[in-house]
């Protein structure tokens, strides 16, 4: 419908409610007026009866009322404009109504149809009502209405709705756009006094009359959102003292070396007064500063596991502290036996300063800072006494003295560097011992084989040693201490020369079917293994073969990576951060190259990835493999791929083997 279909315009007004009514005739002639629609609605509204109450007196559909709600509430804020000869006339808005259509007429059509189903349902009924018997009724007289019930009846919707509707309209004479009236009454809107000089309100600047028009707002104070506790924005983190910077940051990382310390707070604080700063929150621990334990459990606080109190669990962490500054990995077991903390507070005082390593315990958690120690020797004296006087009182608590474990003292609190000679050394000095014991085994076995001209069968073969000189690389895999051997990955790639069987430096090194065996299983079971989960795997594989049951022979290192590089396998050359703590062992990495199926394509592509990178996104390696493989790579090729080959750590993915978890 357009302004060009409306014949006639009809108002009414509630002026306590301010409310307004407009009944828009319909030109039903229209091309734009839909007659079948039109005759549908009138139907639906007043039925087939012809009334003079009906809504729609020509059975058509032919005006629409319009009912106003109150668009704002607040109108100083709102005028309205009329521009006219370059000047700008305003007139201020007492209200505002917004027309919107109105749709009672729904209604009442949905109460004739209720209407003529119950006339429906009456006539159906009504002859059987002269066989229905009389019933007795029972009359009822209403209780006097108290205060609290008739309070509680005029402010309920029916009743408002109920005063709403019986207030009178007030029927309003329509005046056209060009109608006289109409004109007359828009002369208002211009301002009627121009020349007088009564307007002493526009004698101002025009920043002061948009200041009157448009008033500031009232700042709003902003409520800032609660976080956690024990969460601080580096914002506000420096916003506060240098000291309480310096504790916080403390107690939220708990271990730190100084230059991340400094890097941390604003550029351009003192080194010098951070350093009595961090004195006073934190302890030197193997040149790192790990924050004192008073400072994570105050006095009045206990522990959240066991409730053990505050005073307690100082003593048991400055122990686990003492501990490490003497030594690289503790065993938990021998802390809890002398501190004699339940095994959840242990745990907890380990993890803010160390990580679990296979084998070795707990290991602390960043490396010796020699650079700290150096550059400030009267800090690094200081906190050794602090130590000494730490360690008196400790003694005394657990009744022991520091020769018990300094006698334990760990090789790894200073870093090993082994020359190729040392190592040549060593491996031949182990070579002759373990010659001569073989040896001597070895004539023992031809003797007896002499005196028994037939063996029993199932017997296992005998291990010949071949006598002949020993390569520098023949070192005999110890699972219980591996020295660096100098690589910076590993092992060289299958290309390399040195690789050769048939060369001088595999003589004696054949793999035996069973040591080839193990090592197919083992890669098309995990697919990714550095050389050191190899070794422990293997070692587990031979401590659950029966007794006397070894078909694998004198097992080198190098042997080993020889059969894996046989195997279908091939060296991952990861590049490892230079901060990493993974052993020479665990930066050989090996991954199942070719399998003989199809998604041996999916695992080369990975493994070209993490040869470039340590640790990458998924969406990094799912584009890849979709440009080197085509669209043809799904969802769940990627999920099998990262589940073989992969382990996830924030978000981040590290290829097996190269990270703790």
């Amino acid at each position: 419908m357009t302004y060009d279909d409306v014949t006639h315009l009809s108002a009414k007004i509630k002026p306590k409610q301010q409310k307004v009514e407009l009944e828009v005739a319909i030109d039903t002639l229209s091309p734009n007026y839909c007659r079948s629609k039109g005759e549908q609605i009138a139907l639906n509204v007043d039925g087939t009866s012809l009334e003079d109450s009906s809504t729609y007196s020509i059975k058509m559909m032919d005006k629409q009322t319009f009912s106003s709600i109150q668009a704002t509430t607040n109108t100083t804020r709102y005028a309205a404009a009329v521009f006219r000869k370059g000047e700008l006339h305003l007139t201020p808005l007492q209200g505002i109504l917004q027309m919107r259509p109105s749709f009672s007429y729904l209604d009442k059509a949905d109460s004739k149809h209720k209407e003529r189903e119950a006339a429906n349902e009456a006539g159906d009924s009504s002859q059987d009502e002269a066989e229905d018997d009389i019933k007795q009724i029972t009359v009822r007289f209403s209780r006097p209405e108290s205060e609290q019930a008739r309070q509680r009846r005029i402010q309920s919707y029916e009743f408002l709705q109920k005063k709403q509707a019986e207030e009178p309209w007030v029927h309003l004479h329509y005046h056209d756009l060009k109608d006289g009236r109409s004109e007359h009454e828009r002369q208002y809107l211009y301002c009627q006094a121009m020349d007088t000089t009564e307007n002493t309100e526009l004698v101002k600047t025009p920043s002061e009359y948009l200041a009157m028009l448009m008033p500031p707002l009232a700042e709003e104070k902003i409520v800032k959102p609660v976080g956690p506790s024990n969460v601080v924005s580096m914002a506000q983190l420096r916003t506060l003292p240098l000291g309480d910077q310096v504790k916080t940051l403390m107690k939220n990382v708990k271990v730190m070396p100084f230059a991340n310390l400094m890097g941390l707070l604003a550029s351009g604080t003192d080194s010098t007064a951070v350093l009595r700063c961090i004195q006073q929150v934190a302890l030197l621990v193997q040149g790192n500063w790990v924050v004192k334990s008073d400072v994570l459990y105050p006095k009045s606080s206990c522990s959240p596991h066991s409730g053990v109190p505050a005073e307690v669990l100082c003593r048991g962490r400055d122990f686990v502290m003492w501990r490490f500054t003497h030594e690289r990995s503790l065993m938990r077991k021998e802390v809890t036996s002398v501190i004699k903390l339940p095994p959840e507070d242990v745990k907890d005082f380990l993890e803010q300063m160390a990580v679990p390593r296979a084998n070795r315990g707990w290991e602390f958690l960043l490396p010796t800072d020699h650079d700290f120690v150096k550059k400030h020797p009267d800090v690094a004296q200081r906190q050794h006494m602090l130590w000494l006087g730490i360690q008196n009182k400790l003694e005394k608590v657990f009744n022991f003295s520091k020769e018990d474990f300094l006698q334990k003292k760990d090789a790894q609190m200073e870093p090993i560097h082994v020359s190729g000679e040392q190592r040549l050394k060593m491996a031949l000095e182990n070579a002759r011992e373990r010659h001569g014991f073989l040896q001597k085994d070895l004539d023992t076995q031809q003797l007896k084989a002499s005196t028994v001209t037939t063996l029993p069968s199932g017997a296992n073969a005998l291990v010949r040693i071949k006598e002949e000189p020993l390569s520098d690389s023949e070192e005999t895999m110890d699972m219980s201490a591996s020295l660096p051997n100098g690589s910076l990955n590993g092992y060289p790639s299958v290309e390399s020369p040195d690789l050769d069987p048939r060369s001088d430096h595999g003589v004696g090194q054949t793999p035996t079917p069973e040591l080839r065996d193990f090592v197919q299983r083992t890669f098309r079971k995990h697919f990714v293994l550095c050389l050191s989960e190899v070794k422990r795997l293997f070692n587990l594989h031979l401590a659950s073969l029966p007794t006397g049951h070894c078909r694998f022979g004198h097992v080198t290192d190098r042997m080993l990576q020889d059969t894996i590089l046989h195997s279908h396998c091939k060296q991952i050359l990861v590049p490892f951060p230079p901060q990493s703590s993974a052993s020479a062992d665990e930066q050989k990495v090996f991954g199942l190259w070719e399998s003989g199926e199809t998604f041996d394509k999916h695992r080369q592509v990975l493994f070209e990835i993490f040869m470039k990178n340590y640790r990458v996104r998924r969406n990094v390696i799912q584009t890849r493999l979709t440009q080197e493989l085509g669209e043809a790579v799904t969802k769940s090729d990627v999920d099998r791929l990262l589940k073989e080959c992969c382990i996830s750590l924030g978000g981040m993915w590290y290829l097996k083997g190269t990270v703790q978890s």
